[in-house]
Formats: C-alpha cells, structure tokens, sequence
C-alpha cells in the first residue's frame, strides 16, 4: 500500500467517525477495505495505522464511534468586506471534487443571479466514484460560485454564497 493511499485511508476513517457512519466498504483494484465501527465500549481505532500499511490487499477494521462529536475546522476564511459579511456561505460537507452540472455539457444546476430554495441541489461533490448532490441548507439568491468546476474542494470549504430571502 503506498504511501498515500494510506493517507487517503486515515482521512476517510476520520470523516466516517465524524459522521458517525457505522460500515463501509471500499474496492479498488486489489486493494479491498472494510471498515465496520463497533457501538461504544468496542476495539480501539489507535492501531489502525499499522493495521492499514501491514495488510496491502484486504483490511477489516473495527473501533468505538467517539463519545463526542467534534465538528472539524475549516481553513480560516479571508476577511470580509461588510456586503459580504451579510451573505449565507454554503460549505461542502466532504472532500471530493466539484461539479456544477449532472453530467458533461449539461446545464449548470445554478448560476449567479438564481433563487433557490432550502433543499435545492446546488452542484455535486464527487468522492470516491459516489456522486453526492449538495443541497442549499438556506433560500435565497445566489451571488458567489467560490469553486471552479472540476476543482478538489475540502471539508468546509465555501461553494456558494447566497444573500437570503
């Protein structure tokens, strides 16, 4: 397993705690990955490391979900001017890469100027092959697209930025 991809391993194990997502399986190529976290009280995640990089082709990983969830931090945004100290940021909610369309050549689900409602999907973000459609958490009109399409975005990171309605 290289190097990276143990990274990528440790980086997904984190988000599924944080979100508490009990199983997960992952394939690709020959290396195959599942993660399963036993209720509280269970198997201790700190050897999992060492676990990952000493079985190259398969892992099975079982570990408490944490008592306490902690939100993760988002890279300190820049300062705002105060027009856009007024506006509603739509973040990303995992890591993955961009898109504003369902699929090449298709519209763009929304550009500047658009009003959407709390729950219209906005764009996707693409993790792992899984296409997830990010939804507006607010109404209001689009002013800002902070991401090109295409483009890695991180947990956190601004999408939109909306003025409510």
């Amino acid at each position: 397993m290289k190097a990276e991809d143990t990274k990528e391993l440790k980086e997904l194990i984190e988000f599924l705690k944080e979100n508490r997502i009990g199983e997960f399986e992952l394939e690709r190529g020959e290396l195959k990955v599942r993660i399963k976290f036993v209720p509280e009280g269970g198997a201790d995640l700190s050897g999992l490391a060492h676990l990952l990089a000493s079985q190259p082709a398969a892992a099975a990983v079982s570990g408490a979900i944490p008592a306490v969830h902690a939100g993760a931090t988002a890279p300190p945004a820049p300062a705002e001017t105060s027009d856009e100290a007024l506006l509603h940021v739509v973040k990303s909610p995992i890591v993955g890469t961009f898109y504003e369309s369902p699929s090449p050549g298709s519209p763009a689900f929304v550009k500047i100027g658009d009003h959407v409602d709390a729950g219209q999907v906005l764009c996707i973000v693409e993790a792992m092959k899984l296409m997830n459609e990010i939804e507006s958490d607010a109404a209001g009109e689009i002013v800002k697209r902070l991401v090109q399409n295409g483009q890695p975005v991180e947990y956190g990171q601004s999408l939109f930025a909306l003025r409510i309605s």
